[in-house]
């Protein structure tokens, strides 16, 4: 691998970016990574970034650095983009309207010639009082099956937390997997809730071996609320961001926070998932670390700016983990897989098209990705969404895929509106809602699922809100109809 230091990828830019590009790349990484911040920066990062910066702002020093660029540095990965939008174009009008694009990334590579990921993960583990019984044991022999699933090259770390952190396991390839399972077994329940102390000793331990080689990343185990330390977890997830870690939660039963370990997950990247049962706590928990070893890129960044009078409405992973995404750039798509598409729908509004205009700037940006199996890890490549205009309305009706994208998260953003109604007191239009949401469940013979939004409809209106337990449900069961069908169920 060449000595050279990939000064574009520092700033996450382009080969061809723009003077002003560059510019702006590198204010927006002072702001980030200078250790006068409010959140303290990260004085290594800072001092890579103004190197970068240094050379290639001047543009005799660029020339020559492009010049003695290695072939990993200008190889374009094998990696396709595509975008497909509701409509063929928009209409000049002073009215606003909605535009849909599907943005879908995809690994094109002979999966036998391409190496698996290896993964430095860190599970931590909510061992507080509330977990004693089933929910720690399944957590544990869990634990202790992942163990056993470790490839030579993985990395694992176990944090237990209460009010206190303990590194039950270092980080590590670990040979000694007997010591590790004892560990596990001899772990108990104590103490209250405090997510951000485990979260903070294992962002430690992730950090220790992080690389652009591996899988880095954090699952977050807990059936309780932290209280108190949420700022401090949300700069948590910040610096992990910077660090290129993501973090994944999963909460059990009904007692924790799902809006804050939502919004913990997806700053980074990562997934929430809700566990009604112990029983399925080994099944999420073994699919998300094997998840983790499929992926072919890592860390999927789009860094964009709206055109004029555009907004980004709405922003929504469907697969290969369903999610809601930040509509603040930049936006963490996730991990892209080796066999399974990365697929983002984006909702713009467009506020108005000038009668002059010829296209219309959706988004203009660039879509940053780590491969670990290239000498050169980290590529970035320009994605800009934009439409023509017409004097007319296109009348043409929306692709399929995209009709059937947004026909399957209809019934989230229902609940979503639903749970916002209840919010603002508006307790007869958030009924209204679960009651179609229901009606539409029973159709498709979701009887489960129908049956507790029913219930809580009921419960909104004797109680004017929603139950804990019934409010996750219904999240979280209308997110999991969004991912697709088992083959087995698939029609031929």
């Amino acid at each position: 691998m060449s000595l050279i230091p990939n000064y574009y990828a520092r700033l996450g830019l382009p080969l061809d970016a723009t003077p002003e590009e560059i510019r702006r790349a590198y204010r927006l990484a002072a702001r980030r990574l200078h250790p006068d911040t409010r959140e303290g920066g990260d004085t290594r990062l800072f001092i890579d970034a103004q190197e970068a910066y240094e050379i290639l702002s001047d543009p005799s020093k660029r020339m020559a650095y492009d010049d003695r660029l290695p072939p990993e540095y200008t190889t374009p990965p094998a990696v396709t983009i595509s975008t497909i939008f509701s409509r063929a174009s928009l209409p000049r009008s002073s009215e606003p309207q909605l535009i849909y694009a599907l943005v879908e990334i995809a690994a094109r590579v002979n999966l036998e010639e391409i190496a698996t990921t290896p993964v430095n993960l860190a599970l931590v583990l909510d061992c507080s009082t509330s977990m004693q019984g089933p929910h720690l044991d399944t957590v544990k022999s869990t634990a202790i099956e992942l163990v056993r699933q470790l490839r030579p090259n993985d990395l694992l770390s176990i944090i237990t937390f209460s009010d206190r952190a303990e590194v039950l396991v270092p980080s590590g390839t670990h040979n000694d997997r007997e010591k590790i399972e004892t560990s596990i077994r001899l772990m108990q329940p104590y103490g209250g809730t405090e997510i951000f102390k485990g979260l903070e000793a294992g962002f430690s331990e992730v950090r220790r071996h992080r690389s652009s080689k591996y899988t880095n990343h954090i699952i977050l185990i807990t059936d309780g609320r932290t209280y108190g330390d949420e700022a401090q977890c949300m700069k948590l997830a910040a610096d992990a961001v910077l660090h290129g870690i993501g973090i994944s939660a999963m909460g059990i039963g009904s007692q924790w926070n799902d809006q804050f370990l939502d919004n913990l997950a997806k700053h980074t990247g990562g997934s929430s998932m809700f566990v009604s049962k112990p029983r399925d706590i080994r099944r999420f928990l073994i699919e998300k670390f094997s998840g983790l070893g499929q992926s072919y890129a890592e860390r999927a960044i789009y860094d964009c700016e709206t055109g004029p009078n555009v907004q980004l409405k709405y922003a929504f992973r469907l697969q290969p983990e369903t999610s809601p995404l930040d509509t603040e750039p930049p936006l963490q798509l996730g991990n892209v897989p080796r066999d399974i598409n990365l697929n983002i729908l984006l909702e713009f509004l467009v506020e108005s098209v000038p009668t002059d205009a010829a296209h219309v700037s959706l988004a203009e940006g660039r879509l940053t990705l780590d491969i670990p199996s290239r000498a050169e890890p980290t590529y970035t490549i320009r994605v800009n969404l934009d439409r023509p205009t017409a004097n007319d309305a296109d009348n043409e009706p929306p692709p399929a895929i995209i009709v059937q994208a947004m026909s399957r998260l209809t019934l989230y953003r229902m609940q979503e509106r639903a749970r916002q109604d209840v919010a603002e007191g508006n307790l007869r239009e958030a009924t209204r809602r679960l009651q179609n949401i229901a009606t539409n469940l029973l159709s498709q013979g979701k009887y489960e699922l129908a049956k507790t939004v029913l219930n809580e409809a009921d419960h909104i209106q004797k109680k004017q809100s929603f139950s804990e337990a019934g409010d996750k449900r219904i999240k979280y069961g209308t997110r999991s109809l969004l991912l697709p069908a088992p083959a087995e169920e698939k029609l031929p």
